[in-house]
């Protein structure tokens, strides 16, 4: 009994072996058809926090910035402060496109973000130049946008962009003053929260003008409405617009990629058509 035993206990981890392997291989098959079936993990977009002046221009760059690198991006526009604002609350950007040099080298210097791929990154990368233009719809009784509409009594409402809060609107308060008329017109401006705001505010009627950037005079609905006067650069102070990186993004190699692609000749003279006057 003893020997037959034996010969029977070899086989019984044989046979277990191979009703087991029996078993693995469909489950394992199985496994791997949903591997494939799966989709991939979702890839985190590049977050750019982006000057208001920016949202008529910046929607079909990220589109072709998508195609030539298959990296998404996403922006979120407001006035420059209160992106810098978000952002020193700790806020979840990797780039910032402010509307002026200022903002951004206030959060170099905070320590919460840099320049760097730069020559000197303690210094925004200047992307663009601004233009502020006057601009005024097509049916108003002023008349056409030029300086002298700004002196004329008519004129009770005119917008601008908040002063303290962005760039486009220091810029409309310094070429007021250089034209003397700011004590005048002061009662009479009406303030937006951003530059796209005052846009809207002349558009629909809210205010008899606008002080705004010729990247919002620039869009299909404001050229078909209105028209605009460019105001001559020597009245305000150049509307350099700077670039910096979120020190503690996670996707510091996309930021710089989207960096190179904006620089590039291409996108430059795209943003030249849009407004903006290129830095090359």
């Amino acid at each position: 009994m003893e020997r037959i035993l034996q010969r029977i206990e070899p086989r019984v981890p044989l046979k277990s072996s191979r009703l087991s392997l029996r078993i693995s291989k469909p489950i394992l098959l199985v496994c791997l058809s949903l591997a494939f079936l799966l989709p991939a993990p979702a890839q985190t977009p590049l977050r750019i926090a982006a000057a208001a002046d920016l949202e008529p221009v910046l929607p079909p760059i990220l589109e072709q910035f998508h195609q030539s690198t298959d990296i998404r991006a996403e922006a979120t526009y407001q006035a420059s402060a209160m992106l810098t604002t978000q952002i020193m609350n700790g806020a979840p950007f990797d780039l910032f496109l402010s509307a002026d040099l200022s903002y951004p080298k206030k959060l170099i210097d905070a320590g919460l973000a840099d320049a760097a791929g730069s020559t000197d990154s303690t210094t925004p990368i200047t992307y663009a130049k601004g233009t502020l233009v006057l601009w005024i719809r097509k049916d108003s009784p002023l008349g056409p946008p030029t300086l002298d509409l700004l002196r004329n009594r008519t004129l009770k409402r005119l917008a601008i962009a908040n002063p303290d809060r962005a760039p486009y609107g220091r810029a409309a308060v310094a070429a007021l003053i250089s034209l003397k008329l700011y004590e005048t017109l002061q009662p009479r401006l009406v303030t937006a929260e951003n530059i796209a705001q005052a846009a809207q505010f002349v558009d629909s009627g809210n205010a008899d003008a606008g002080l705004i950037s010729l990247t919002s005079a620039l869009t299909p609905r404001m050229t078909s409405s209105g028209n605009y006067f460019v105001i001559p650069r020597d009245l305000y102070p150049p509307i350099q617009q700077g670039a910096v990186i979120i020190t503690n993004t996670t996707q510091r190699p996309a930021a710089h990629k989207f960096l190179d692609f904006l620089l590039s000749p291409p996108i430059q003279a795209q943003l030249a058509k849009s407004g903006l006057t290129p830095v090359h």
